[in-house]
């Protein structure tokens, strides 16, 4: 089987992070690419096999592709600090190198908002690109927004078949707190957009996607997510 590296990047996540290595400690290397914590980060994983990097804040793109780069094997995944691979998913990806057929695969993303696994609305199954051989795919680097693209641009991606497990936002607060970050990183002003956007964001996710379907909590993060539209356009 093809030799794998799991990439996490930390900054103050000790939340999850122990859940997070823990579904990680079937690959051959784990990297932790840490921007300058101040919680207990450094200290979890000093109780685990990990190999402890740290590297001032590149933006998403860079410091990703500096992780990727950074480690020893040719085969990648990368994870945030909230997200954990599920039992079936680490099989599949087991078998998957066994004997891969793609330079790549996109894996679909399971996401929890308030406690609440949300299959509705667009954001499931949310596949990227997250298991691949560094000699042929890396990421750009966009500071937000970053992906993985091929160094042949005829190259085509697999697709594996499980999900992992991404822990979103678990109030509000926490949801406000970070959008706030993302529209600055992402910001576009225009005053005609931020009009007009944000009403079809409401529109789209809670009635063409189903957000309806997701109950109470369906109607808060289309209403989220269309302040962050608003947000981003006239910052």
């Amino acid at each position: 089987m093809n030799k794998l590296s799991i990439v996490i990047l930390t900054f103050n996540s000790e939340k999850y992070l122990k859940e997070v290595l823990e579904s990680s400690k079937f690959a051959d290397e784990v990297l932790v690419i840490d921007s300058g914590s101040s919680d207990k980060t450094k200290e979890i994983c000093q109780n685990y096999n990990v190999k402890f990097i740290y590297q001032k804040w590149l933006g998403f793109g860079k410091q990703k592709k500096f992780g990727v780069n950074s480690a020893k094997n040719e085969w990648i995944f990368v994870l945030d600090s909230d997200e954990v691979i599920t039992k079936e998913l680490e099989n599949e990806i087991k078998q998957t190198l066994e004997n891969p057929k793609f330079v790549a695969y996109k894996v679909s993303r399971l996401n929890f908002f308030f406690g609440k696994a949300i299959r509705k609305m667009g954001l499931y199954p949310d596949y990227s690109t997250r298991l691949f051989n560094k000699k042929f795919a890396n990421f750009n680097e966009k500071e937000v927004h970053e992906s993985v693209e091929f160094k042949d641009k005829n190259s085509k991606f697999g697709k594996l078949k499980n999900y992992f497990k991404h822990y979103a936002y678990e109030n509000i607060e926490e949801f406000i707190l970070k959008q706030n970050k993302y529209s600055t990183l992402g910001a576009k002003k225009n005053y005609f957009k931020a009009f007009f956007n944000p009403k079809w964001t409401f529109f789209k996710l809670f009635v063409l996607k189903g957000g309806f379907l997701e109950g109470y909590k369906g109607y808060i993060i289309s209403k989220l997510y269309s302040q962050y539209t608003f947000w981003k356009y006239v910052k």
